[in-house]
């Protein structure tokens, strides 16, 4: 720790219990307590119950859960092909990486309905009809959440020792060989935290999907803002609730995973 003296640490942590606690902390609380309330009259929701559960895990909201997971799931796995395989292409060339860098970027840098706007435009007529369909969600997903990927690949690529590479190409190996036993193993941490992020990021994403999701196809947290929307706060945070603890262990899961790739 930067700070040594006992006295300075206690009140870094004080500092810390005082502004960070509650900015980040406190909000998900409350909707974890407003999940198991009946009704919020004062500072806190009050009366508890598990109806809201009862209700949430016996109607449509499990069905979204899993339309949120498919969408996440499909979405993370085309972002990290992408990002993986743009961040090697332009390791090691400076004009064409800025030039990825610029267009995998865009799209964050805008809001994400104009990603879900410029979709709709682009895929609502013949023959790249996706509109209605589940795709044209997870390609919006995938737009929105690729240049997260290429930039952790990219950056992992920047701190990679190309001493294994040369050693490997130095017995013989093919750069095909070198890719997939070599650079992609030592990148697999990376790998896994990209994965993580852009599963977070998709189970999350509302606003473009807001505006292209298929009736058929209604991810959670669309489910929560209609439910939010119609006043049914406390049925919205239980399944807002619902939505954290997925994501949450999903993440742990992968969080897992980048562990013991990087004690390999």
């Amino acid at each position: 720790m930067l700070v040594h003296s006992p006295m300075a640490r206690r009140l870094v942590h004080a500092v810390f219990a005082l502004i960070v606690l509650p900015v980040f902390a406190l909000p998900f609380a409350v909707i974890l307590i407003a999940s198991f309330a009946t009704n919020w009259s004062g500072a806190l929701p009050s009366g508890p119950t598990l109806e809201q559960y009862r209700t949430v895990t016996s109607g449509d909201a499990l069905h979204a859960l899993v339309t949120s997971l498919l969408t996440a799931t499909a979405a993370s796995l085309i972002a990290l092909v992408l990002g993986t395989w743009a961040a090697i292409v332009v390791h090691g060339m400076a004009r064409l990486r800025r030039l990825a860098d610029s267009l995998f970027m865009l799209p964050v840098a805008v809001p994400s309905v104009v990603v879900g706007l410029a979709l709709l435009v682009a895929f609502s007529r013949p023959p790249f009809l996706l509109n209605g369909t589940p795709g044209i969600v997870v390609m919006a997903h995938a737009v929105l959440i690729t240049g997260f990927a290429y930039q952790s690949v990219a950056a992992a690529l920047q701190r990679l020792d190309p001493v294994f590479e040369q050693s490997a190409a130095s017995l013989g190996a093919t750069p095909g060989y070198v890719l997939l036993r070599v650079k992609l193993p030592l990148l697999l941490p990376s790998l896994s935290a990209a994965t993580a992020l852009c599963f977070a990021l998709s189970m999350g994403e509302l606003s473009a999907t807001m505006m292209l999701h298929p009736p058929d196809w209604l991810p959670l947290p669309v489910a929560i803002y209609a439910a939010t929307n119609r006043g049914l706060v406390f049925i919205g945070s239980a399944q807002a609730a619902l939505l954290m603890t997925t994501t949450l262990l999903v993440l742990l899961l992968l969080n897992r995973v980048r562990t013991r790739a990087s004690y390999r």
